[in-house]
C-alpha cells in the first residue's frame, strides 16, 4: 500500500502540506512549532512509550522494545525552526525529541546522519 501523502486529520494540513496549527505539548501545553513551520511527512518510525521524566530514570530507561511504530509526522528541516524542544542523548546515531519545558516525550525522532530532518509525531503532540 501506497503511504498516504494526506494525515487522518486533514484539517492540520494546508494546500502546500504545512501544519495549520501550533504544535504543542501534549502534557503542559508548551508551543513546540508555530503554524507554517513543518510539512507532514508519511514515515515508519519507532518511538519509544512515552514517559515522564520521573520514569525514564526510574527504570533506567531499560524498556527495550516498548514503544510504538508511528507514520503521521510533521518534518521540520531546520532545528531553528522549533518554538521549544530539547533532545535526548544519542542513541545509536539517533537523538529524541522531547518536551524542552516538561521533558515529556519522546514526541520525535532525529537522526544524526541526516543533519535536516526532524520528525516529530502527530500522535504524540497536540494542535491547536
Amino acid at each position: 500500500s501506497v503511504p498516504s501523502r494526506r494525515p487522518s486529520n486533514p484539517w492540520l494540513v494546508c494546500a502546500q502540506g504545512r501544519n495549520l496549527k501550533a504544535v504543542l505539548c501534549q502534557r503542559c501545553g508548551s508551543r513546540v512549532l508555530l503554524p507554517g513551520a513543518a510539512t507532514f511527512a508519511c514515515r515508519e518510525l519507532l518511538l519509544p512509550a512515552m514517559r515522564k521524566k520521573a520514569a525514564a530514570t526510574a527504570d533506567g530507561g531499560g524498556g527495550e522494545g516498548d514503544g510504538d511504530v508511528l507514520r503521521e509526522h510533521w518534518l521540520v528541516r531546520d532545528m531553528f525552526s522549533f518554538e521549544n524542544v530539547g533532545f535526548t542523548r544519542d542513541v545509536g546515531n539517533v537523538k529524541f525529541l522531547v518536551c524542552a519545558d516538561c521533558e515529556a516525550g519522546p514526541i520525535g525522532w532525529h537522526c544524526l546522519d541526516d543533519k535536516d530532518s526532524f520528525y516529530v509525531a502527530l500522535e504524540r503532540v497536540a494542535h491547536e
